[in-house]
């Protein structure tokens, strides 16, 4: 009788556990955008948010939904991607809104202008949606006609979630370059860690594709470098190449 009640909480441990684990793999990812966009709303200032970051995450979790469709992986991580693409939309629309307040004597820009000078910064909320969705219906109709390629549809999630873990080696680079992390934030940059450690793991125990645990290894490298770069600069400290703004980088988890 004692064994079964073990048992009993054994499995109801188990599945709390597992929900715990999915509910932080769904929304973890978003919590670093969460201060950003306060801090955009209240300042009206969105020049220490790069909208690029979420031209990248836009890219990666798109195409991580169409990898789903030729080779099965766990429900939370396509929930995750679906926040990711929300929360980017969000992003877009709040810098989008206060570039337009701030700017106004600037001659609008739009995506169907076709002008490679101006790409990913137009003037409305709409340009973004219909870039986004004109890339979505492109991918996914290149997915639809190669989807029995096992090399596409490998090369297709490693595209995804490679891009992704690239995020950080624009902060990697920059600091180099300035040979300081002078305006950078540690505690953002712990949580990158903590979060790609958490999600890497994830990926190795629920046995996601190969493509997953590889790039989230490359991702914890990437964090553990600028982590690196923190300790040795403020070791032995270089003289900063001076700048007039700072240009805030954001990931992931």
């Amino acid at each position: 009788m004692d064994e079964v009640v073990m048992d009993q909480i054994m499995y109801v441990g188990h599945q709390v556990v597992s929900w715990i684990a999915s509910v932080a793999i769904i929304f973890g990812g978003v919590v670093p955008y969460i201060p950003q966009y306060r801090d955009i709303r209240r300042t009206q200032n969105a020049e220490g948010f790069s909208t690029y970051v979420c031209l990248v995450l836009l890219v990666a979790n798109i195409l991580r939904i169409l990898f789903r469709f030729g080779r099965y992986f766990e429900t939370p991580l396509l929930w995750q991607s679906i926040i990711m693409i929300i929360t980017m939309l969000i992003m877009l629309n709040l810098c989008t809104s206060v570039r337009m307040v701030t700017e106004l004597n600037t001659k609008r820009r739009s995506f169907t202008d076709f002008d490679w000078t101006h790409f990913w910064f137009w003037s409305h909320f709409v340009d973004y949606l219909q870039c986004v969705l004109a890339f979505t219906v492109l991918a996914t109709y290149v997915t639809y006609l190669l989807l029995d390629s096992v090399l596409f549809v490998e090369s297709l999630g490693f595209l995804a979630v490679f891009t992704e873990a690239m995020l950080g080696t624009p902060q990697l680079y920059c600091n180099y370059q300035n040979k300081s992390t002078e305006g950078m934030s540690i505690k953002m940059v712990l949580m990158w860690t903590s979060g790609d450690t958490f999600k890497t793991g994830y990926f190795l125990l629920t046995q996601a594709p190969m493509q997953f645990w590889i790039c989230g290894l490359l991702q914890v490298c990437v964090d553990f470098a600028i982590l690196f770069q923190v300790y040795y600069y403020s070791l032995y400290p270089q003289k900063p190449i001076s700048h007039t703004t700072h240009t805030t980088c954001a990931k992931a988890l």
